[in-house]
């Protein structure tokens, strides 16, 4: 295995940086999503439409950015999107009414769209031009970061959140403009090594449609576990009358988890292929949600999402990978769909949960691990280094 050039690290941790803010902003966002709630007096109902808001802007975004994402303007995408993205998130924080959040939050999901197309989007190209597996540990700097940022906000709890919005934003939109110049000599430095994926038309050629859509599909039962685990994992914990502290454990033991395997992901992917490591986790996470459900305990709830979590870390890096041979275009259509099912994951958790009981809806997230499993093979077949 050759070594990778300078260019090609220089853009690895460049990228990790942009994985890294993502991850800042989300965590932040989500963290003190209360307080926005309180600044503006919005009831349930309407904090709700401002989730919508931001969903129905990213779906546009990974659209627009999927449209647009040709390698020259991945640089310019990148920049866009995370100016965009630290903007809207400041903007944000100054909100008072219900109109104003609605109209940043739509603007906060469209730039998280277009950042997250030209993210991926780059770090496959990085990645053909390093000359081995590093999309997984690229995903861990947006786990890493979100666990910081997940800190940080519980630390400064006592500082409002229009500050702490404010003074994140500004520092994320300084730290872009001075990667400024990096950012925009990437391309030329993230081609692929090989004459193989150089033609980025022949790649998407070879892309089957039935693929793709099969792509996204796991991206979406993916994702769905995802969803499922930050809005339900600590609940579950809960109705087990785990204390309050012990309860909200239970989401950062899953992230944790995924954080650890996104970080040894590439090393086994190497080793094993795409599609063993797909599987294998996936039967891991079936198994230890299962478990933990069924188990009615909490010491048992906690040990299953942890396991559920390690054993998904691997699924969507691989996924996107697989996607990337087929363009922007196609990452972008694996990631809208897979967005869907985290979006639409915990909302169905719920409708299950009112007509049956909460364990039964939790073993959804559970059967579609096992989906994974059974289709990783199918999906996967050609991505095996």
């Amino acid at each position: 295995m050759s070594r990778p050039t300078t260019a090609a690290r220089r853009s690895r941790m460049l990228l990790t940086g942009y994985f890294l803010g993502l991850g800042v902003v989300m965590a932040i966002w989500g963290a003190r999503m209360p307080a926005v709630q309180h600044a503006a007096h919005l009831s349930t109902a309407q904090l709700s439409w401002v989730l919508l808001a931001a969903a129905l802007g990213m779906v546009a975004g990974l659209r627009t950015g999927g449209r647009l994402a040709r390698p020259e303007r991945l640089p310019v995408l990148l920049m866009g999107g995370a100016v965009g993205l630290a903007g809207a998130l400041a903007v944000l924080g100054q909100c008072r009414t219900l109109a104003s959040l609605l109209a940043a939050a739509l603007a906060f999901g469209i730039a998280h769209g277009v950042l997250d197309v030209a993210a991926n989007s780059a770090a496959v190209r990085c990645q053909n031009a390093y000359g081995r597996r590093i999309m997984s540990s690229l995903h861990a700097a947006y786990s890493l970061g979100a666990l910081a940022a997940a800190a940080l906000a519980a630390a400064t709890a006592a500082i409002s959140h229009h500050t702490l919005f404010l003074a994140t934003g500004l520092t994320l939109t300084a730290a872009v403009l001075a990667a400024g110049p990096s950012t925009l000599a990437l391309h030329g430095t993230d081609q692929p090594l090989t004459s193989n994926n150089a033609g980025s038309g022949a790649a998407q050629a070879t892309l089957a449609p039935a693929r793709l859509w099969l792509l996204g599909a796991l991206a979406a039962a993916s994702l769905l576990g995802e969803g499922a685990a930050a809005d339900w994992a600590a609940v579950h914990a809960h109705s087990l009358h785990a204390t309050t502290a012990v309860a909200a454990s239970a989401f950062a033991l899953y992230s944790a988890a995924m954080t650890l395997g996104r970080l040894s992901g590439d090393r086994l992917t190497a080793v094993f292929g795409a599609p063993t490591v797909v599987r294998t986790g996936a039967l891991l996470a079936a198994t230890g949600l299962t478990v933990g459900v069924l188990a009615d305990s909490v010491p048992a709830a906690l040990a299953g999402w942890t396991v559920f979590g390690l054993g998904l870390s691997g699924t969507v890096p691989c996924l996107i990978t697989a996607a990337g041979t087929g363009g922007p275009k196609a990452v972008a259509a694996v990631s809208v769909t897979g967005y869907l099912g985290l979006l639409a994951g915990p909302a169905l958790i719920g409708a299950l949960a009112s007509t049956t009981t909460l364990p039964t809806a939790l073993l959804l997230p559970a059967l579609l691990a096992a989906a994974i499993a059974f289709l990783a093979h199918r999906a996967l077949e050609n991505t095996t280094s």
